[in-house]
């Protein structure tokens, strides 16, 4: 044992005291009691005598309630885009897309086939017109005792599907499908006077004089459409590529109207 105690000392050299265990003590609420003492060069006897002024954030009181938290803006009331009052609101017809003066002017496009077409107007998507002159188109082929209302509208759909991709083949600017819907259903026109002269006069289509006065229909159909096509977009020289199929489609509705 003498050996393991020498060894003991021998091997740990220190001058650790056991009597230099006393607890240090710190007044870290700086009443100079116990633990006033100062660590790390620092006195914390000095920690709770002196605080700023602009240090000391005064709490408010809350205000608000209980589970109900409290609006940090105003929202903005809405504004009405037409005014205040119904004086200021646009008509129903406006709202809807319906002119009337485009439609005449439409109108008088196709009646007139020498005249101008106005590119701008006719490049609309209007469906108010040709709607009424599918309508009409059936209305006349009823009087002559011929229920073709589906096959009207079935070939007007895709008739205008046809187009629609032709036109988008051949022209630069591209074309909208409501755009080819509603020139071609403008241009249905001349076939509505066809059928309605065969049953005013309970003229037959189907001789010799009726034949010649269709060709003459489809002729003036397809070359309106044409125009106005052309007219819309500025497809110069090209009328008669696109007259083509038009009469295609329009000879469809003058065997509807014939047989």
């Amino acid at each position: 044992m003498s050996g393991f105690e020498n060894l003991n000392t021998d091997f740990y050299q220190t001058s650790y005291s056991i009597d230099d265990q006393s607890q240090p003590s710190y007044d870290y609420g700086g009443s100079g009691g116990p633990y006033s003492k100062q660590y790390a060069g620092y006195d914390y006897a000095q920690q709770g005598r002196f605080v700023p002024a602009d240090m000391m954030q005064p709490q408010q009181p809350y205000t608000g309630q209980i589970f109900q938290p409290t609006q940090a803006y105003t929202p903005a009331t809405p504004q009405p885009f037409y005014g205040n009052n119904f004086e200021d609101e646009p008509p129903l017809l406006e709202e809807l897309g319906i002119n009337f003066d485009h439609i005449w002017q439409k109108t008088l496009t196709v009646l007139h086939p020498l005249k101008v077409a106005d590119g701008s107007i006719m490049n609309e998507t209007d469906l108010a017109g040709p709607m009424v002159f599918c309508l009409a188109f059936g209305a006349t082929l009823l009087l002559a005792g011929k229920i073709q209302f589906g096959y009207v509208y079935g070939i007007s759909a895709i008739g205008c599907l046809g187009m629609f991709c032709l036109l988008n083949l051949m022209s630069m600017t591209g074309v909208s499908f409501g755009c080819v819907a509603s020139v071609l259903g403008y241009c249905l026109l001349p076939m509505i006077l066809l059928s309605s002269f065969a049953v005013i006069f309970s003229f037959s289509l189907q001789g010799m004089v009726g034949i010649i006065l269709t060709a003459g229909i489809i002729g003036w159909c397809s070359f309106s459409a044409s125009k106005i096509f052309i007219s819309a977009l500025a497809m110069e020289g090209q009328q008669l590529l696109v007259a083509y199929p038009c009469a295609l489609l329009y000879g469809v509705f003058a065997l509807i109207s014939i047989f």
